[in-house]
């Protein structure tokens, strides 16, 4: 049987910048009681009051592992370098049979400097490759039979190294992806390896993307 209680949990765990507001005392308890008032009262079907409410929200305990931010805290501000490259490319080309070839044609352009920024992802139904614009004529050269559906310069990538412990920590990408959000910055594009990840943005918006992955390293 639901209550206030459960109401007000259910409301909460579905919106994480809401839970995040409340679990750091900085909402207005009366204001959001009186917000929810009235999507509680059509939960339960009968009229609620904002005291009922407001009382739940005070006595409201997030999940363990919301509470309990030691690790992730602890990970955070053990996040390794954090690199920037700019001029980026993103292609995009629908699978084919040969876009493997095309994709070792261009591993052969690149093998002997390891420090081009070269990614490729493949997915069920299309495949997604970032690079350095300087060798955008090689990469149109290589890729030259596939079908590519979307191109994008002036792009910005941001690589964050993870601990090795990162596998074991929940709601770390969250944080990346929370204080981005606050921010009003979207991403283009999102690549990740074990104990890596990288973030791709437009280029008007990169210092402003640092400067907030940066900030929760303190």
């Amino acid at each position: 049987m639901k209550t206030i209680a459960t109401c007000v949990e259910e409301i909460l765990v579905s919106q994480p910048f809401l839970e995040d507001a409340l679990t750091r005392n900085i909402l207005n308890f009366s204001a959001l009681s009186e917000e929810l008032r009235e999507p509680i009262s059509k939960m339960l079907r009968k009229p609620v009051k904002a005291g009922a409410i407001m009382m739940a929200l005070r006595r409201y305990s997030p999940p363990k592992e919301m509470a309990n931010k030691v690790k992730l805290n602890k990970v955070l501000q053990n996040l390794g370098d954090i690199t920037v490259r700019s001029d980026i490319s993103d292609y995009t080309f629908k699978n084919s049979p040969s876009l493997i070839h095309s994709h070792l044609k261009m591993l052969e352009v690149i093998k002997e400097d390891p420090h081009i920024f070269y990614t490729f992802t493949r997915g069920v139904h299309e495949s997604n490759v970032l690079i350095t614009n300087t060798l955008k004529k090689h990469m149109e050269d290589s890729y030259k039979d596939e079908v590519c559906t979307t191109m994008q310069d002036h792009l910005s990538a941001i690589t964050i190294g993870l601990p090795k412990e990162n596998t074991k920590i929940a709601g770390l990408y969250y944080q990346f992806f929370k204080r981005l959000a606050w921010e009003g910055i979207s991403l283009y594009e999102v690549v990740s390896t074990t104990n890596e990840f990288t973030i791709l943005v437009e280029d008007e918006v990169v210092d402003t993307a640092f400067s907030a992955v940066k900030s929760l390293k303190n």
